[in-house]
């Protein structure tokens, strides 16, 4: 199995995610370069947190026409997994993979810290080892991770079990439903606030987030 980390101007958890993969999770991984990415190489694609294009029109809409999102369409389509973490998650509502959009924290600032999240479902591609029901600790840091979407459309999230984290306790950012992450309706495409990368290891605070990227492997195998 091999795996890309697509960087763009302005990601910032790239190696972060890289680490993650390659030394705590012991899978081929690779740094590319957005304009770069060529999806025949790669089983899985994972889109980091950061400031893609420093944010300037709107979080994660220039990356969306980057050519790189072409080929990761391509790798939605074919089935493989691909996760979008925090401006990942930006991106990939933005360029259409998945419904709604990202707006400013209801709170105005940017918010950074440890959150406590519900595992809604089991069935996606990065979230099949956790137990539904379950709660999990990982952190965020974002500005516009209120997640937003039409009433109809949440009707169509719920119903066919495509949110996958909700907040618990606290809503920091005041994201409709108290959602956390999404998935599409193939399963393989996931997008989320939270950093999973940066819970991954006990040192760090907490390793809740390891078992997305170990859910990934099982997806693929």
């Amino acid at each position: 199995m091999k795996v890309a980390v697509v960087q763009f101007p302005g990601s910032n958890c790239d190696y972060d995610a890289v680490h993650v993969l390659k030394d705590i999770i012991k899978v081929d991984t690779e740094l590319v370069w957005h304009k770069e990415f060529d999806n025949s190489d790669y089983d899985a694609a994972v889109l980091p947190g950061g400031f893609s294009y420093g944010d300037y029109l709107r979080a994660g809409v220039i990356a969306a026409y980057s050519p790189a999102m072409k080929s990761v369409k391509e790798m939605a389509e074919e089935g493989k997994p691909v996760l979008g973490i925090c401006n990942g998650f930006q991106i990939l509502v933005e360029s259409g993979l998945l419904p709604g959009a990202l707006l400013r924290n209801s709170c105005l600032k940017f918010v950074c810290k440890w959150v406590t999240m519900r595992v809604e479902s089991t069935s996606s591609a990065f979230t099949s080892k956790y137990r539904k029901g379950s709660t999990v600790r990982m952190p965020i840091a974002h500005n516009e991770g209120r997640y937003f979407v039409e009433d109809e459309v949440l009707e169509g999230l719920r119903d066919e079990d495509q949110i996958l984290l909700r907040y618990v306790g606290e809503n920091p950012n005041g994201s409709l439903d108290d959602i956390a992450g999404i998935c599409n309706a193939e399963r393989n495409v996931v997008g989320l606030m939270p950093h999973p990368e940066r819970a991954s290891e006990k040192i760090l605070g907490g390793d809740d987030g390891r078992t997305m990227f170990e859910s990934m492997l099982e997806w693929v195998k």
